[in-house]
């Protein structure tokens, strides 16, 4: 009797036989539906190419999350950020105040609203006027510029987990 698959073991292997938990072996160059699993989402059926699996039981919840913390962490730092500008930075205006405070409710909302489709759209949208609050005062455009990098990673794994 073995124990559990070791990470890098076959299964793991790009090209190398995937197993499914209590169902038989994937068969290279099949469709999942005739290996008896439900279709991949998102896989692209080519022949001889066995469609990559991320290896995560809920490929789409898991990308929803990593969406989800990375903007409540954005709402969190701006929230958090405002006296520092303040203090330190100087000459933040009631008008900068106020976008910093609707932007951190609107990353809040937007973080509910993740199993919808047009939110990931949405919240790249939210980093650009992150970016454009930059104008009301230079440390916003930094945050902006952070949160955007962080943004982009978030939507290439999102890329790499679902294809």
């Amino acid at each position: 009797m073995t124990g559990p698959q070791q990470p890098g073991g076959p299964a793991e292997q790009p090209g190398g036989p995937a197993e499914q938990p209590g169902g038989p072996p994937a068969q290279p160059g099949g469709s999942a539906e005739q290996s008896g699993g439900a279709p991949v989402r998102g896989s692209a059926e080519q022949p001889g190419r066995v469609p990559r699996r991320s290896g995560l039981r809920n490929p789409e919840r898991a990308v929803r999350g990593l969406g989800a913390g990375t903007l409540i962490l954005e709402a969190l730092v701006l929230v958090l950020a405002i006296q520092p500008i303040r203090v330190v930075g100087g000459g933040l205006s009631g008008a900068a105040v106020a976008a910093v405070l609707a932007l951190a409710v609107a990353a809040v909302l937007l973080a509910g609203l993740m199993r919808r489709p047009w939110a990931w759209h949405a919240g790249t949208v939210l980093q650009g006027l992150l970016l454009l609050a930059g104008l009301l005062h230079w440390s916003l455009l930094v945050l902006g510029i952070i949160f955007a990098l962080v943004w982009a990673y978030a939507l290439h794994v999102r890329r790499v987990i679902l294809s």
